[in-house]
């Protein structure tokens, strides 16, 4: 039986953490809640996981990770400039 696992990326700036991990076969949530307005996190995307949003300030926003393959994935800002990972193991 899999596991319900959220972690939260505050985005201030940089993305804390910026490197989160999985367990393989989990169910895995990753919620991000923008809590400044510096910058281009003010949107976040995956093309790794096919996600792509806007981050409204103070609010949580969340995505499935599909967590059937182990590796390394990648998740940015709106520009590509600011980036974090996703290790599933």
């Amino acid at each position: 039986m899999s596991e319900k696992n959220e972690q939260v990326v505050t985005v201030d700036g940089k993305y804390e953490p910026n490197v989160l991990t999985f367990n393989q076969g989990d169910e895995a949530v990753l919620t991000f809640n923008r809590t400044s307005e510096s910058g281009c996190l003010d949107a976040v995307q995956s093309h790794d996981f096919g996600f792509q949003a806007k981050l409204p300030l103070n609010e949580k926003v969340s995505f499935d990770i599909p967590t059937d393959k182990a590796g390394e994935f990648e998740f940015a800002c709106g520009m590509n400039m600011v980036k974090g990972k996703i290790i599933i193991k």
